[in-house]
């Protein structure tokens, strides 16, 4: 017996679609349908705190700095 490996759809309706390969003959075919098990998920153990969030100093900001618009874009807006 052969084992052919390919990627099918099942869609809500619960009907199959894909493509099978070459070497595949037409026709009606036995299949049988392999079903990976879902991960498990992991719950947290610990409650996230924005405190332990890691803090980058950049120093101050530059004199003068302006962050107005018409300051960063050019007349087009780019």
């Amino acid at each position: 017996m052969t084992e052919i490996h390919t990627c099918i759809r099942v869609s809500p309706d619960h009907r199959i679609s894909g493509v099978a390969p070459p070497e595949v003959p037409p026709g009606e075919h036995d299949v049988t349908i392999t079903l990976a098990p879902a991960p498990v998920r992991e719950l947290q153990t610990k409650k996230f705190r924005i405190e332990d969030l890691p803090i980058h100093d950049l120093g101050p900001w530059p004199e003068g700095l302006s962050l107005r618009r018409e300051d960063i874009y050019d007349d087009e807006g780019r």
